[in-house]
Formats: C-alpha cells, structure tokens, sequence
C-alpha cells in the first residue's frame, strides 16, 4: 500500500514540474517533480530510529506543515533559479514550483482518512477530508501515463508545449475524480444518516470514507453511547436499507490503559475512532477508520482490521507493536469488493466476526439488517 501511495505522490509531483517548469526544463521538470512531490514522505526514513508511538505521531506530521512548505518556496527558490540560471527560470517560478509540489503532496494526503497535520506545530490535530482511499488507481493512472508520456518527449517538443498539454489533461482528469469523490462523499453521508433516521436511532458522530480502490462503494462508522456501527453502501445499491455491524466498545478497557502515553497517541491519531479489547498481556487497539480486511469461510465472514496495535504491559524496547494485518487469498476479497461496489450484496456481511486479537480465536459482532 505504501509503495503505491508514494507512486501516486510521485506523478503528481513530476506533473506539478512539467506545468511549471516543463517548457524550461523539458523532461527534467519530471524528475524535479519527483523529488520535490515526495520530499514530505522522506519522514519515513527517520521511522526505524522511533518506536510505534513517535511513528504515528511524526508520520505526515512536521515535514507536512504548511508553515514549512511556505517556509521551503520562499528559501529554495533563488538557489534553485540559480541553478537553472542557464534555462532561465526566475525565482518567482522557482518558488511557484516548490509551493506547488511539495503543496499538492498535503493536499492529496488530506483527502484520505489517514489525515495530515497541517497546522504544524500549532496543532497535531490530523486534517482530512476522506473523500479518497490511500491507494486508488483511477486519481493515479492519468498522472503516470502523463508522466511515462514526458519521459519519451524530446526538448523541442517539451519546448512547443507538447508535454505541458497532455500534462494538463491529466491533472483536469485527476482532479475532476477528486471532485466527484467530495460529491459522492456528501451524497453518501447523507444517505448513512438518513438509513439511521429512519430508523430513529440516535448517534454522536459519524465517519464516512471510500472503501479501497475506488469511489463506488463506501463505508460509514457511526459513534453511539455504547457502541460503534459499521455499514457499507454502494452507488448502485437504490433503495436497498444499510446492514450495519455492531461493534461494542468495551469503554472500560480503554479507560484502564487511558494514561499510557502509547494509548493517547493511538486516540489522538484516530480521532478517538478507537476501539480496545483486552488481551492476556495488555490491550489490543484498533482504528476504525481504515475499515477492514475480510475473508469468507464456512463460519462467516472474518473482519481483520487493517490497523491494529498490541500494546502490551511490559515497557522495555517498543511496548505497542501492529499486529498481523495480512490479508488470506487476496484475490477472492478484491473481487468480492468489485461486486460489493457493483451493488452486489450477497454475504458481504455474513454472520461477521472479528478476528486479529492476540488473546481471542474470533469475536461475533452484532448485526442489525
């Protein structure tokens, strides 16, 4: 997943230097792009030296501030129009490159669930939109072939705007999707809350984001007093009601370990989406927000959660570690997701389970229809 993210942050940045710099530069506007669109995520190399509790808290943290990118575009841009002295790039477009680059890269970052601490160091609070998962294919896939496209233009033809055209056809469709996703958003919430509603059920906040891989189908997670539901909905599902599984929250487990710095980091990342089990050696954490692998058997269908941590009493080395988030037969759950997203909801939530918890085979959830 994280390789196909910096995939993603990659093109978009090599498209940000082919619109700014790509009729100075020609197909070297691309790799300056490159550089500069995932310049933010190089916070991953210092990841090894920290444990789990400073990953999550540096992780799309100071090198994502707006403050440092604005800070970045004022101090780079005449050492780099100097050196591109000889293509005549002035500093003001210089600047405009760096803003743009490293600006999009946050940009993208705050559409997905997995927010983006912008306000840096004012705040850590994780902004996001979640109108687009990590990993989605159709924003990516103009933005590579623009890219790979640049890379066999020649510079006259980079010169005569050839490579700026196609390029900008390419952000258009990019960013169009990411203007339907915020209207399928929308569209979705309203649907969720509506279900609810309907059913005159009464909750304290809701989360909906995109399941993996597209905009058709949509997952929703819904707060109550003594629970968390989780309901999927498709674009194509018309009038059909939700199916929610229930999850219970279990407060008081989560309450006993709430002075473990580990598990404040754990509530401020997920923005208290947070649900805890107790386990033989401390307590298991997961976030909600990311949603689920899943895998049908003969019992069902076993929910793992995506990101999941142990934390475990003892405080020597790394106390919280994630727990095993792999996924069996890979192929059979991404093409029930496919049909899933078509409208197709047979045994999408066959008697569900919740699996993943070092101390506990499985757990059957709640399902209300």
């Amino acid at each position: 997943m994280a390789v196909v993210d910096s995939l993603t942050q990659a093109v978009l940045g090599s498209a940000m230097g082919a619109l700014v710099l790509g009729h100075k530069l020609g197909r070297r506007a691309l790799g300056w792009g490159v550089a500069f669109g995932t310049l933010p995520d190089l916070d991953a190399l210092l990841m090894p030296f920290f444990d789990t509790r400073w990953d999550l808290r540096l992780h799309r943290g100071p090198t994502h501030s707006l403050l440092l990118i604005v800070l970045l575009s004022f101090l780079l841009a005449k050492p780099l129009a100097k050196a591109w002295k000889r293509e005549k790039v002035s500093p003001q477009q210089a600047g405009i490159f760096v803003f743009l680059a490293l600006g999009t890269h946050v940009l993208i970052d705050v559409f997905t669930v997995y927010g983006t601490q912008i306000a840096w160091p004012f705040s850590s609070y994780p902004y996001s939109l979640d109108n687009l998962f990590i990993v989605d294919p159709v924003f990516t896939l103009p933005l590579l072939v623009a890219a790979i496209w640049g890379c066999f233009l020649d510079f006259p033809k980079w010169k005569k705007g050839r490579g700026l055209k196609v390029t900008a056809v390419a952000v258009a469709i990019s960013s169009l999707y990411a203007g339907l996703s915020l209207g399928a958003r929308a569209a979705m919430k309203a649907n969720f809350e509506a279900d609810l509603a309907r059913r005159g059920l009464k909750w304290e906040r809701t989360m909906t984001a995109p399941a993996p891989m597209g905009i058709l189908l949509w997952r929703c997670v819904v707060e109550r007093e003594g629970d968390f539901w989780v309901g999927y909905r498709s674009l194509f599902d018309g009038e059909r009601a939700v199916t929610w599984t229930i999850y219970q929250k279990e407060a008081g487990t989560l309450e006993k370990w709430t002075r473990r710095p580990e598990v404040a980091e754990v509530r401020r990342f997920s923005k208290d989406w947070c649900l805890a089990r107790q386990t033989a050696d401390g307590v298991w954490l997961m976030d909600l927000r990311f949603g689920e692998w899943r895998n049908w058997d003969a019992k069902g269908v076993a929910l793992r959660p995506i990101f999941a941590w142990e934390l475990r009493e003892e405080t020597r080395d790394d106390p919280m570690k994630p727990t095993e988030s792999k996924r069996k037969d890979p192929g059979k759950a991404t093409k029930r997701m496919w049909q899933r997203a078509v409208g197709n909801a047979t045994e999408w939530d066959d008697r569900p389970r919740l699996i993943g918890n070092p101390s506990r085979s499985s757990e059957y959830l709640g399902v209300l229809e």
